[in-house]
């Protein structure tokens, strides 16, 4: 009784492949093609939504930077070209006037200090004044003691919380919390190591609280940026925040709130969402493009079954004579469109892999490509039903095989 693991049909389909090994390899290559692109495909797509991830993590999304530029518009009598400085009062403003801002700080390069100096050693970091605020702004994990809190504000004392690079520079194998480093002169103890989420660039600097830059180095109250969070990831919400934190801070500095160049705001979430929102249509597109690549393939089988039945019609119509039954004949085109399409498809998947885990090993990593990747779940869920399609595709020609009656096929030439 004839079966689907009947070892002669198998036997017979590896002869009918062998006899016909370009028709059979071109098949093969098109399904495989069609598996190896979705693969490649989707990976690319995970790996440009890595590197948007990367480039956000070193932030919280729900943040807003407010950085002081200059006037470009005449405004109120006074000319364009003002720069405008923030200073500690604004900071007070947006604190206390603004609830829904959470977390506000301050920032400011102190560019006249690079050397740190720790015993014998000496190294050059990036030093920045800041608040209590900034650890939720930039996303800081402390990996030693502490950040910058309310006390140190208050009584400008001269600590410093220094990125893992600094330690591993300055301090080596030695805790560093307690220690004294000489900035610019002055001493200052270190009572914190953290750890920046954003890259090299945000881990290879030092933070001063404001109020103790401002005494030491600035001899003024001004600072060039001011960060907020919110509470939630509403862009609606945080448009309309951004909004009004701008126009009080114009009316402040009097200059026009429309005024694009007068103050520069980057909204995180808005940011985020935007370009969430083309990658998303990214991987549609990826998708469709994939799927399109596979169904070109299974086209490719049906045809090539369709062409095998028609070369095969007078063998199939002596079968029939001879008692071979509608299954037997269905079964066997199938099994030949199965086998294809399994092997073909097995094959394109791992090629797709193998391709991501070599670019993964070898490209070097950036802010925009990082880590191509693929659901395995996903490949082999892809793969299964491109086998499903295959039988499908075979099941046609199969069906038209099974319908021809014995004397007609006796009579094809």
């Amino acid at each position: 009784m004839a079966t689907f693991i009947d070892i002669d049909k198998w036997q017979e389909i590896a002869a009918t492949i062998k006899q016909n090994k370009l028709r059979t390899f071109l098949t093969g290559f098109s399904v495989a093609w069609g598996i190896f692109m979705l693969i490649v495909l989707l990976g690319s797509g995970k790996g440009l939504e890595n590197g948007v991830s990367n480039q956000f993590a070193g932030d919280a999304v729900n943040s807003i930077w407010f950085y002081a530029g200059e006037t470009s518009v005449a405004y109120k009598g006074l000319k364009s070209g003002r720069t405008v400085k923030f200073n500690n009062e604004d900071y007070e403003v947006v604190r206390d006037e603004f609830p829904e801002a959470t977390d506000v700080s301050s920032r400011a390069n102190i560019n006249n200090v690079r050397e740190i100096v720790y015993k014998n050693n000496y190294a050059n970091f990036n030093v920045q004044a800041t608040l209590q605020g900034m650890q939720k702004a930039e996303s800081i994990k402390m990996l030693e003691g502490r950040f910058i809190n309310k006390i140190d504000e208050h009584e400008q004392r001269k600590i410093a919380i220094i990125g893992k690079p600094v330690k591993d520079e300055l301090f080596k194998n030695e805790n560093p919390i307690g220690k004294f480093i000489s900035l610019g002169g002055f001493s200052f103890m270190v009572v914190g190591v953290f750890l920046d989420s954003g890259g090299p660039g945000d881990n290879n600097r030092l933070y001063i609280p404001t109020t103790t830059a401002q005494l030491v180095f600035f001899g003024n109250r001004n600072f060039g940026c001011i960060a907020v969070s919110t509470n939630g990831n509403d862009e609606e919400t945080s448009k309309k925040l951004a909004t009004k934190i701008k126009k009080r801070l114009a009316q402040r500095h009097d200059f026009s709130a429309d005024d694009p160049r007068a103050i520069f705001v980057n909204n995180n979430l808005e940011n985020f969402r935007r370009i969430m929102s083309v990658i998303t249509g990214i991987r549609l597109f990826i998708w469709i493009i994939g799927f399109g690549t596979i169904i070109a393939g299974i086209v490719g089988v049906s045809n090539i079954m369709m062409i095998v039945v028609k070369e095969r019609t007078k063998e199939i119509g002596i079968r029939k004579s001879l008692g071979a039954t509608a299954f037997s004949i269905v079964s066997l085109v199938l099994q030949e469109s199965i086998l294809i399409t399994s092997i073909s498809g097995y094959i394109g998947l791992l090629l797709g892999l193998l391709t991501l885990n070599t670019a993964k090993k070898y490209l070097p990593q950036n802010d925009f490509f990082s880590n191509p990747d693929v659901d395995l779940r996903i490949a082999i869920t892809a793969t299964l039903l491109l086998i499903l399609a295959g039988a499908l595709a075979g099941l046609i020609p199969a069906i038209r095989a099974a319908s021809i009656r014995p004397v007609e096929a006796l009579k094809e030439e």
